[in-house]
């Protein structure tokens, strides 16, 4: 890599990532100029555009945003910060407006009103879809639509995020990136990151392979508090057909009377939850993992509930399931559990500010506490277009403070061979189903890695999240420790990294 250095300056806000809380962002900022940082092209590279579900507001006459917040707090097993979850659903049902002035084509019912959909650990049908599991991709498009012809917005694809800069007060001043091997400085008064989970740490993910943890680790080595990273849910209905990412079968499929059999076309998720297929997802996640580690297998039956009409009500499920030889009208859809979504992240007030002066985060990077141990169905996009404006429109309020940033260096990279055996290592031992034995050798390779290729941001990311979990010993939400002992007061985890020596200063 060329280590000469380009400096820019830009007069605005600089926002990382290009997903739903990313654009919102930008275009919360106006009238102020957004300066978008993509490692990907637009609409690629991120989650969004790749959820199925919808989003889930108090939409319909039989609803509240009161409601809505109470299942999210019972969902997130203890750990849900009350007072987010309360701004999260008193300010959905407007985010879902917003976005439908926008064009997204939410489905509707004849009376023209949003069409709504019961999904798992909800106590109303809420869920606002487009055309059954078409709802990232649709809300993304009018979303970027958007922003391309916002003329405060400019994205910049192409962009990898290598490290923040600080001043020497620890205040964020902008980032350091890099684009066709060159190393860029840009500073901004406010800095947003809204790059996105974990996903890519696992071997088996349902999310874009992009997505490293690398803003969390980042952010967590510049001295920024992390909450919760042990809190991984893995959607229990992966497509098991050897892709990866591997495809998902909606949850969706499961509130239209989906069955979950095994190879001897039994159901089975009575056996472990009164709610069976409705059960929250980290029990249907176990469930399936149980059936498959027996021996038994796990499989999606939607012949009965969806059948023929599969091509018009689940395109993405259909289209997936005949590109590894399935056809759902009439097979059964063989499932897995995957790493879906991270609870865990960056930690934000309900404005997006993290603990470091003028950064803000926003989206699945930042954990603003609304999800706690376990994510209510479909809060995730909710979440990144309510947070995401929220923080746009306070970091369009912060003065420059015009100090002198630091010198930053790049984190080391790390090599694909060493990427695919830390993801193996990450589904083996922080995955499902995790124990002490299993954790600690975790971190022994994540050890033995940094040893060999230094502090990569990847290895930083999957350390907190395994350093975490060990650190937990009881069972709670999406985390699962088969040696777990009980824990009658959980409460949530916080981390601060060691500072590192200081930088020198940046040359003028």
């Amino acid at each position: 890599m060329d280590l000469a250095v380009e400096r820019i300056k830009h007069d605005g806000v600089l926002i990382v990532g290009a997903g739903l809380a990313g654009l919102s962002a930008a275009l919360a900022v106006a009238p102020r100029k957004a300066l978008v940082l993509t490692g990907a092209l637009v609409n690629q590279g991120c989650s969004s555009a790749w959820a199925q579900g919808g989003m889930a507001a108090a939409l319909s006459d039989d609803d509240a945003p009161a409601l809505h917040a109470a299942d999210t707090v019972a969902a997130g097993a203890g750990l849900v910060d009350a007072a987010m979850a309360a701004i999260l659903a008193q300010e959905g049902p407007d985010a879902v407006r917003r976005l439908a002035l926008l064009g997204a084509p939410f489905d509707r019912d004849d009376q023209g009103q949003f069409a709504t959909s019961l999904e798992a650990a909800h106590s109303r049908s809420r869920v606002a879809r487009v055309k059954g599991d078409q709802a990232g991709r649709a809300i993304m498009d009018a979303v970027v639509r958007t922003a391309l012809s916002a003329p405060h917005v400019q994205i910049r694809s192409g962009a990898r995020l290598r490290g923040l800069l600080q001043d020497a007060e620890g205040r964020v001043r902008g980032v350091l990136a890099e684009e066709d091997g060159r190393l860029i400085e840009i500073t901004a008064a406010a800095t947003i990151l809204a790059t996105g989970g974990i996903g890519g740490l696992y071997a088996v993910t349902t999310t874009p392979p992009e997505l490293k943890g690398e803003g969390l680790a980042l952010a967590a080595m510049a001295g920024a508090t992390i909450a919760d990273p042990e809190f991984v849910p893995f959607h229990p209905t992966a497509i098991d057909i050897g892709r990866d990412p591997a495809p998902l079968a909606t949850e969706a499929l499961r509130g239209e009377g989906a069955k979950l059999i095994d190879g001897d076309g039994e159901a089975f998720m009575a056996r472990y939850h009164p709610d069976a297929e409705l059960a929250p997802r980290d029990v249907v996640a176990r469930a399936i993992h149980a059936e498959r580690e027996a021996g038994r297998g796990a499989f999606l039956d939607a012949r009965a509930a969806v059948g023929a009409h599969f091509p018009d009500e689940f395109p993405a499920v259909f289209a997936a399931c005949l590109s590894g030889g399935i056809d759902p009208r009439v097979q059964p859809i063989p499932v897995a559990p995957a790493c879906h979504y991270h609870m865990g992240g960056i930690v934000t007030d309900a404005n997006g500010q993290t603990s470091l002066a003028n950064l803000f985060a926003a989206g699945e990077c930042a954990s603003t506490g609304v999800h706690g141990a376990n994510r209510l169905a479909s809060n995730s996009l909710l979440e990144a277009a309510v947070f995401g404006a929220r923080a746009g429109y306070a970091a369009r309020e912060v003065v420059d403070p015009k100090s002198r940033p630091l010198r930053a260096t790049p984190a080391p990279d790390l090599p694909p061979e060493a990427l695919a055996q830390l993801r193996i290592a990450m589904s083996r031992d922080a995955g499902v189903v995790r124990d002490a034995d299993g954790l600690s050798r975790l971190i022994a390779e994540i050890d033995a890695m940094e040893a060999a290729y230094g502090r990569a941001a990847p290895l930083v990311a999957a350390r907190l999240t395994a350093q975490a979990a060990l650190a937990r010993p009881a069972s709670l939400g999406a985390h699962f420790r088969a040696d777990g002992v009980p824990d009658l007061a959980p409460a949530r985890t916080f981390i601060t990294l060691p500072a590192s020596s200081p930088p020198r200063l940046a040359a003028e």
